[in-house]
């Protein structure tokens, strides 16, 4: 049996992705004593796992070795679809009795850790709304973590959270997969839309590195009247200005990349219901006669 916990609890990582990394560090700096990085059997998941360990001074850990975890919060940081699957291979290797288990899923509730639930553990589902990527391990900072779980997970959960510097907030297991596709507009299909940008940059003959370049000044000026603002004083251009001509002539060009004309116009029709602009029924005629190529 664990004692009590007090204090900062020692943490284990479930994994060594990109989020793990990013937690297990910024853990690390706000005073948590990081013991084993827990990976799957197997070369590569041992090589990721110990580089992980060894900048944090914590020993990798396989996930079928765990007898002498001490750990009281257990933290899982793998892929959706294996959170279920990894709670239920290690239900029976320790005692979860009076230990707290995390796992970090947008999409999915605490239920997924219901066979250590079971088993005594308390857990909570703590997703921090943050883009983690190859390469980068951004600060939690300021970073706003949604939680649900049970009521001891989830209290421990938000005072690590405010030790990281982040922002709990509460959320509803009905609306976390609303929540987590609104991440999904955030970021992944924001880049989507870069590179969409970048296929039009190319057919106006900008080359890819020169188009990412040139985007910058205009993409940081958008973020900035949007975060002082909202969407409304931020959105700029020929459909606020009810310039019927101009979107013809960009529908026109666009025939030449049908997957970027099928975004401009899903997009063009969304800001003329949402958004303030003039000249909204002819524009919307406009759009509604453009024939877009059938889906792939």
């Amino acid at each position: 049996m664990l004692p009590a916990m007090a204090g900062k609890p020692q943490i284990a990582i479930v994994g060594a992705g990109n989020l793990a990394a990013a937690l297990a560090v910024s853990l690390g700096r706000a005073g948590y004593n990081i013991e084993a990085v827990i990976f799957r059997p197997g070369r590569l998941s041992l090589r990721k796992a110990e580089q992980l360990a060894q900048g944090v001074k914590a020993r990798a850990l396989a996930a079928n070795r765990l007898a002498d975890l001490r750990s009281e919060v257990i933290w899982f940081c793998v892929p959706d679809a294996q959170i279920g699957r990894a709670a239920r291979t290690v239900a029976d290797a320790i005692d979860w009795r009076r230990r707290v288990v995390f796992h970090s899923s947008g999409a999915l509730t605490s239920d997924e850790l219901a066979p250590l639930r079971d088993r005594g553990a308390s857990v909570a589902s703590v997703h921090p709304f943050m883009t983690f990527v190859r390469g980068s391990r951004p600060p939690l900072a300021g970073v706003p973590f949604a939680i649900e779980g049970d009521t001891r997970a989830v209290r421990i959960a938000r005072r690590m959270v405010r030790d990281l510097g982040g922002e709990a907030h509460p959320i509803r297991k009905a609306d976390k997969a609303a929540y987590h596709a609104w991440g999904t507009f955030s970021s992944p299909l924001l880049a989507a839309l870069f590179e969409t940008g970048e296929q039009v940059a190319a057919l106006a003959g900008v080359k890819r590195a020169a188009a990412r370049r040139r985007m910058i000044p205009i993409l940081l000026q958008t973020l900035a009247n949007y975060a002082a603002s909202d969407a409304a004083r931020a959105f700029s251009g020929p459909i606020v200005r009810g310039d019927t001509d101009t979107v013809a002539r960009h529908l026109r060009v666009l025939r030449a990349l049908p997957n970027a004309l099928e975004v401009y116009t899903v997009l063009a029709r969304s800001a003329i219901r949402s958004l303030p602009a003039q000249n909204k029924r002819e524009l919307m005629r406009i759009l509604n006669s453009t024939k877009l190529a059938p889906p792939a």
